[in-house]
């Protein structure tokens, strides 16, 4: 996903000399994440960074019920699977 920041009016963007980023680096992470307002770093008087705030990650669906109509019944769930006879075509000593 692309965030597409032109839509920010220019004067709304603040905008900081690297070597203030440099000094001030972790309190302006800070401010951008609490503010959501992206930062453009400049040398020079010339654009070198932008710093945004990051996605919103999507909601995550509940775990409970995920598998629901995934599995079919065939035939009964309660009786014995087979006789004992029928597992001696299984045993490899025979």
């Amino acid at each position: 996903m692309v965030l597409d920041h032109s839509k920010v009016p220019s004067g709304a963007m603040e905008t900081v000399p690297v070597s203030t980023f440099k000094a001030t680096c972790l309190a302006l992470l800070e401010k951008v994440r609490r503010t959501g307002r992206p930062i453009l770093v400049t040398r020079r008087g010339k654009p070198l960074a932008e710093i945004v705030p990051p996605r919103t990650p999507p909601p995550r669906e509940s775990w409970l019920g995920c598998m629901a109509g995934s599995v079919t019944i065939v035939g009964d769930i309660v009786q014995p699977v087979a006789e004992e006879k029928d597992w001696e075509a299984l045993d490899p000593r025979s």
